[in-house]
């Protein structure tokens, strides 16, 4: 079965990615930590903490993967973030690839690599080290359940970007 016809898997490819970097890949509603409720919602460059109850100035919380790294220090839940941070970097990758590839869509495409099936790999890798990221938060003690969102869209942006048809 061919999901995308070949002459469209390029620019398809380019807006897969760069939707994939503006998906959350992990939503959490966590109940009562500290007497109050938070939300945490986890894009890849960056997390959004809210917490009910509280002024918005001070309810509203953003991290990057690194300094939320930082921020767990000690924490049970730190290797979690860590994976976070590596999912980011490959992410940050194929958004690069995706930049690179629309400025210069000729040049890519008679490279050696398919960049369409690059991008698809990146997006599926990303994926599964984000989805490993979850399941460590899920099992790490950190109080809710993780919802792997962004994680479930970039394995199947993956699946179609590496199954369609090239010829």
């Amino acid at each position: 079965m061919v999901w995308v016809r070949s002459e469209y898997a390029g620019p398809l490819a380019v807006v897969l990615t760069w939707l994939s970097a503006l998906l959350p890949w992990n939503v959490t509603y966590s109940p009562a930590i500290s007497g109050g409720s938070v939300l945490f919602v986890r894009f890849p460059f960056f997390q959004v903490r809210y917490a009910f109850g509280v002024p918005f100035a001070d309810a509203v919380r953003l991290f990057d993967p690194l300094s939320a790294v930082a921020f767990q220090s000690g924490n049970s839940i730190r290797v979690a973030y860590e994976a976070w941070a590596v999912g980011a970097a490959v992410l940050a990758v194929a958004v690069v690839v995706a930049v690179a590839y629309y400025a210069r869509e000729e040049a890519f495409e008679s490279g050696p690599v398919d960049p369409v099936r690059l991008l698809g790999g990146l997006l599926g890798l990303g994926g599964v080290v984000l989805a490993v990221a979850t399941y460590l938060l899920a099992t790490r003690g950190f109080p809710g359940v993780p919802l792997p969102i962004g994680v479930v869209f970039y394995l199947a942006f993956a699946g179609v970007l590496l199954t369609v048809d090239r010829t």
